[in-house]
């Protein structure tokens, strides 16, 4: 069997029953030129991740604008699969937001989408290279609402307003809630950049949450050692060391 027999995996998200149902009728259609199977839908992101933690596609129909996580959210968060899909975007966007989408190399299908450019977005796609989450974070000024963790082959997304700090150790960075810490594979900077509003830097590799800074302790070293201040928590026992560099928010802050 060559490659082109291959059915090409689909997967639909969309808030709205009508508009799953009209990507249904238009990926029957198209089936009867380009070989694909529809390997089922959701009408919402996180409906969509836990499924798609179970099962592996090829390509992800994704509405943009969705209530609680929209559909560029879930494209970075799909982008922790071992094996991420292809994402084609459907939207209502005005032209400028349609330049953003071609100006980064996005595939996106205009709504009310047609027969003949949907069937050439599903051809493009069997030889698409999964977008990369820097390239989608550029297509919105909104911060993510939640980090992706993948584990034990699913992903669990962990609400930004319950990570405490953001620690930098080697290739990892650790995600520390009250609960537990989980790792994942990105740029300290970069986070600091996307989570600006929640986030503030206390060391080279250490971020913490504004809003869950309880207060600070000067460290004074029993040897004669230069002192040090440390900044506390809400929630947590640790104490985490603050640089000389970023001695300030003592005073910013106390």
């Amino acid at each position: 069997m060559n490659d082109v027999e291959i059915p090409l995996t689909v997967f639909i998200v969309d808030d709205e029953p009508p508009a799953r149902n009209r990507l249904k009728d238009l990926l029957n259609d198209c089936a009867e030129q380009l070989p694909l199977q529809l390997m089922g839908e959701a009408g919402n992101g996180y409906e969509a991740l836990d499924k798609l933690s179970e099962v592996q596609v090829d390509v992800v129909l994704v509405d943009i604008r969705m209530p609680q996580m929209d559909g560029i959210e879930l494209a970075q968060h799909l982008n922790k699969l071992p094996k991420p899909p292809a994402i084609i975007f459907t939207t209502a966007y005005d032209v400028y937001a349609i330049q953003a989408f071609e100006l980064h190399a996005v595939d996106y299908l205009l709504k009310p989408i047609r027969l003949g450019r949907l069937s050439d977005a599903l051809t493009r796609a069997r030889s698409a290279v999964p977008l990369r989450s820097e390239k989608l974070q550029e297509l919105t000024p909104e911060p993510r609402k939640n980090i992706a963790i993948h584990e034990r082959g699913k992903i669990h997304l962990i609400p930004i307003d319950q990570v405490l700090y953001l620690r930098a150790e080697l290739k990892y960075v650790t995600v520390r809630t009250v609960e537990r810490e989980y790792l994942i594979e990105e740029s300290l900077g970069a986070l600091e950049k996307e989570f600006s509003a929640r986030f503030m830097r206390i060391h080279r590799n250490c971020l913490v949450a504004k809003d869950e800074v309880v207060g600070f302790e000067k460290v004074v070293d029993e040897k004669g050692g230069e002192s040090h201040w440390t900044v506390n928590l809400k929630g947590l026992n640790e104490t985490l060391p603050i640089s000389r560099r970023q001695r300030f928010i003592v005073k910013k802050f106390g």
